[in-house]
């Protein structure tokens, strides 16, 4: 019986060499359908524009082809280049996005969702608005805040024209007073933060606060009186 199982082994060998090849092969073949999310990539947006719509980062994507392909190709393989060099501003919309999708000869997207996206240009605008200093917390009993200064008084906000029209002001990031009994001065960050607009370069100002006694506070209003010897009399 052993014999007969080592007869002609080679050629046995050889042909089980064979069927596993042609096993790969078939499955290799064998069609399947992947799913990726697939980033947007927005290129040459021209200096003096801003995209002033909310548009999307991704979308979803499915490739479907054969099993050898799809096993050697991932997700970070896949993006979609979304053109924006030399257009003028206004709403382009683009659409057929599976087109510029940059996969292998041999794969097929099945389905892309969303299919278009509409990109909304505008010029840079600037706008020089009023800051205005926040302030939480209390001071000691007994003192209140007389005034606030600020350097410089008014930031520039750049952007997208339709949203600066609705800026009027930037505010400072709240400023602490609680156990404040004196006047001081500190560095505060500017707490803004735009759709389509956005501060470049002046990002923090000088506030000044100043504090004095309050006149009106209980204890400041006792009357005083000195006996002979120069004391108080309760």
């Amino acid at each position: 019986m052993f014999e007969k199982w080592t007869e002609n082994w080679i050629l046995k060998l050889v042909s089980l060499a064979f069927a596993v090849v042609l096993w790969f092969f078939v499955i290799g073949e064998r069609n399947l359908e992947v799913s990726y999310i697939v980033p947007l990539e927005y290129q040459g947006l021209s200096k003096d524009l801003i995209i002033a719509n909310e548009v999307p980062s991704s979308v979803s994507v499915r490739i479907a082809g054969p099993r050898a392909l799809l096993m050697h190709h991932t997700a970070g393989d896949v993006s979609i280049a979304v053109d924006l060099k030399e257009l003028p501003a206004g709403v382009t919309s683009f659409k057929r996005l599976e087109e510029s999708l940059n996969i292998p000869t041999g794969l097929k997207v099945t389905r892309i969702s969303p299919s278009y996206v509409d990109v909304k240009l505008e010029h840079i605008r600037e706008k020089s608005v009023p800051v205005r200093v926040v302030l939480s917390g209390k001071p000691v009993e007994g003192y209140k805040v007389t005034k606030t200064r600020v350097e410089p008084e008014q930031i520039a906000v750049f952007g997208a024209g339709s949203e600066l029209k609705a800026v009027s002001e930037v505010v400072t990031e709240s400023i602490d007073l609680t156990g404040v009994q004196e006047s001081f001065s500190q560095t505060a960050p500017i707490d803004y933060v735009g759709n389509y607009t956005y501060l470049e370069k002046q990002k923090t100002v000088e506030v000044e606060v100043l504090l004095a006694p309050d006149p009106d506070f209980p204890a400041a209003k006792e009357p005083k009186t000195e006996t002979q010897g120069g004391a108080s009399e309760k």
